[in-house]
């Protein structure tokens, strides 16, 4: 019915539909849509319309359209929903993400939202925000299926079809004991395969992989990475089962700390995006630019010093700007890969030692490359072996330092038990440029008789 409709057409189709009080021809489209096209549809759709849009759907859908809404869009439709349905909605939402929803907010306007809701309901999501932000507990979800480690595999089928339609993954079954503690897990395969009259506790896999509720969200999307989980059981430090982290929570997980450890290595500052106004994102951005403003000021100051060697041979301001740039470039790529790796795998003195002189080997190569081109361009330039000796000795030791400085500053920071990523690109960036001119007027200097 949709399928060649553009979203805007689709829009006026529904808008129709709502002023016919066509109910069925509504629900028609949006049974056809997934949840992110109808919270685009929404979005895009005029205000006026917002209440009789509500009205059309049904409570599991605009559960499912709240949950792919911004914050400050939750609020509204929720206010225009009224205390009762808006509980209703609430209660069929995802823990995590009403949890999420409700984060920050006053403590009068939590109680006001949770009044409609279902008093399990309720408290589920109250004993979610006890924990810490940016835990597994946060991230979890109880809907899931659990099965006592007594049951025989028909039984498990037949609760299965009974909760199917309640948990957000039947991929997996968590096998608990009559203390409700986790002791192993099922997958949906091995249910398939077993026969009807077998027991769980003897197809089950014991040795579960889980996180307890206070474990930091990053380190559970490690594990789901490095087993390739679809979910991951969150229990209590008593091994009770209280809920699961699924995929899709990660995967939002990974996007946030990627986004924030980008705006850490770029010194842009933190909840800069599209929307932000140029008076907060200016105000983000000032410390760390008003700092490395400071730290600048000492390359002027060592440009300064070597005035006289300047003055003497003009051509060393040509290559100036090159090898600085080429020094903060490579500096900022090994901070990259140094960053990255730190946040995906385990590290030992081993590991960094490796790492360290790997990267040395890399500098190395790279500087020896580049110093010779750099060599043949001054020396075909200007016919001049001397400058070319001068500007490609200095270009390979400056790339060396460069890598070595964006590689042991980040790795310094993580012993430190200091975020690695705000050892930020911008900071190793000056660094090398004042090094990299140091060292660059330093040779200059020592061949500066025969380079007049």
């Amino acid at each position: 019915m949709i399928k060649n409709m553009s979203e805007n057409q689709i829009v006026l189709q529904l808008i129709k539909y709502m002023k016919d009080g066509k109910k069925q021809s509504f629900q028609g489209i949006l049974d056809e849509l997934h949840p992110y096209d109808i919270a685009r549809i929404y979005e895009n759709m005029p205000e006026k319309h917002h209440t009789r849009f509500l009205l059309f759907s049904h409570p599991e859908q605009i559960a499912d359209l709240v949950q792919e809404l911004d914050k400050p869009m939750q609020l509204e439709l929720l206010l225009k929903l009224g205390i009762e349905k808006s509980g209703q909605v609430l209660d069929l939402m995802d823990n995590d993400d009403l949890a999420q929803l409700l984060d920050g907010l006053s403590s009068e306007r939590i109680e006001e939202l949770l009044s409609g809701m279902k008093q399990e309901e309720s408290e589920i999501v109250q004993n979610m925000m006890n924990y810490p932000p940016e835990t597994a507990g946060r991230l979890m979800t109880n809907r899931f299926v659990w099965i006592p480690q007594h049951y025989t595999v028909r039984e498990t089928v037949d609760k299965l079809k009974s909760f199917a339609g309640f948990s957000e993954t039947i991929n997996y079954l968590y096998v608990i004991d009559h203390d409700k503690k986790l002791v192993g897990v099922v997958s949906y395969r091995d249910i398939i395969l077993a026969d009807e009259h077998e027991k769980i506790q003897d197809i089950m896999y014991s040795r579960v992989i889980s996180v307890e509720a206070h474990t930091d969200q990053e380190e559970v999307a490690q594990l789901i990475e490095r087993y390739d989980f679809l979910a991951i059981p969150v229990v209590t430090e008593e091994q009770v089962l209280v809920g699961i982290v699924t995929v899709d929570d990660i995967i939002d997980v990974v996007i946030s700390e990627a986004t924030e450890d980008i705006e850490k290595l770029s010194a842009s500052g933190k909840s800069i995006d599209f929307d932000t106004s140029a008076f907060v994102a200016a105000y983000r951005r000032l410390p760390w630019l008003i700092l490395l403003l400071f730290i600048g000021l000492v390359s002027g100051s060592i440009i300064s010093s070597f005035e006289d060697t300047l003055s003497m041979v003009v051509a060393l301001t040509f290559f100036m700007p090159l090898i600085a740039g080429m020094t903060g470039n490579i500096g900022t790529q090994s901070l990259a890969v140094v960053v990255r790796g730190l946040i995906t795998r385990e590290i030992d003195r081993g590991v960094i030692i490796r790492l360290v002189f790997r990267e040395l080997k890399v500098g190395l190569m790279i500087g020896i490359t580049c110093g010779i081109l750099i060599f043949l361009i001054a020396y075909i330039w200007r016919g001049d072996p001397i400058l070319g000796i001068v500007v490609g000795s200095s270009l390979i030791m400056t790339l060396i330092i460069g890598t070595l400085a964006g590689t042991i500053i980040p790795i310094i920071l993580y012993r430190f038990n200091v975020d690695p990523a705000v050892a930020s690109g911008p900071l190793i960036t000056t660094l090398n440029d004042i090094l990299s001119l140091l060292i660059y007027f330093s040779i200059a200097t020592m061949f500066l008789s025969k380079l007049l």
